[in-house]
């Protein structure tokens, strides 16, 4: 018996890169009836203030060349009620800007949503499936197939293929997970050079800056250079405070 998984499984393997597995999972999800797809991967989901961070990477297919641009840089991403759902769900699910109240966004959505809302009505991109992929270190992505001018009971219908779309997702996430460079892995929100997350990692094991700079072999006045300096990127009042929102944005430990 054919196994459509196992098939897609294994042109995941054959394909050469990113784009073209990008390509492989846009095929897969056309079966269900979808146009459209996007990916989006964060190292770190949220900043310290409750805000989503914008993705390290965002992939779009059969989309309109300015949403990542409006996304990216225009702090679309930060209003996005899908994103926001998928942030703090552990399950995949239908979302529908047509009738918002009958889906996962009927509970998130408020007036600062309308950029986006207006966006992806003016696009007619207007209702899909997101599967939100959670990892054990704090990372996130996103897998999302989108229908453009869906029928009036797409969404409905969708529904009893979530658990395939979502095996999907993952399958997908899973095969190009492995090749993300440093750049991609690393958070990108706060951005401190190595001697100031050198420092502020030995200050969070207990040491003074009398000590770091011994162990460092450098001035006391440099080390609390670098540590003013990190506070200040961090936007914390102290050292407390900095060395917590840096371990939020896992830059102890050497995962960002």
């Amino acid at each position: 018996m054919h196994d459509p998984f196992v098939a897609f499984e294994t042109e995941l393997d054959r394909a050469h890169g990113l784009e073209d597995r990008l390509d492989a999972a846009q095929a897969a999800l056309a079966a269900y009836g979808f146009t459209s797809m996007i990916y989006d991967y964060t190292p770190v989901p949220f900043a310290h203030d409750g805000e989503l961070i914008t993705p390290s990477l965002l992939k779009l297919r059969n989309i309109e060349a300015n949403m990542a641009d409006l996304w990216c840089r225009g702090g679309y991403y930060q209003i996005d009620p899908v994103q926001l759902v998928a942030a703090k769900s552990a399950t995949p699910f239908v979302w529908s800007y047509a009738q918002p109240e009958g889906s996962a966004l009927g509970r998130v959505m408020a007036p600062r949503h309308a950029p986006v809302v207006s966006y992806l009505k003016d696009t007619r991109m207007t209702c899909g499936v997101t599967v939100p992929i959670h990892l054990s270190g704090g990372d996130f992505a996103t897998f999302t197939g989108i229908r453009i001018d869906p029928e009036g009971d797409f969404g409905a219908a969708l529904r009893q293929h979530l658990a395939a779309i979502s095996l999907i997702g993952h399958i997908f996430h899973g095969a190009v997970y492995p090749d993300f460079d440093p750049r991609i892995r690393t958070c990108q929100h706060v951005k401190l050079t190595a001697k100031e997350i050198e420092c502020l990692r030995l200050t969070a094991q207990g040491l003074t800056a009398k000590q770091i700079a011994h162990k460092l072999d450098r001035a006391v006045g440099t080390i609390n250079l670098h540590l003013t300096l990190a506070i200040k990127k961090l936007g914390a009042k102290n050292r407390v405070q900095a060395i917590a929102r840096a371990a939020h944005y896992r830059l102890l430990d050497g995962a960002c």
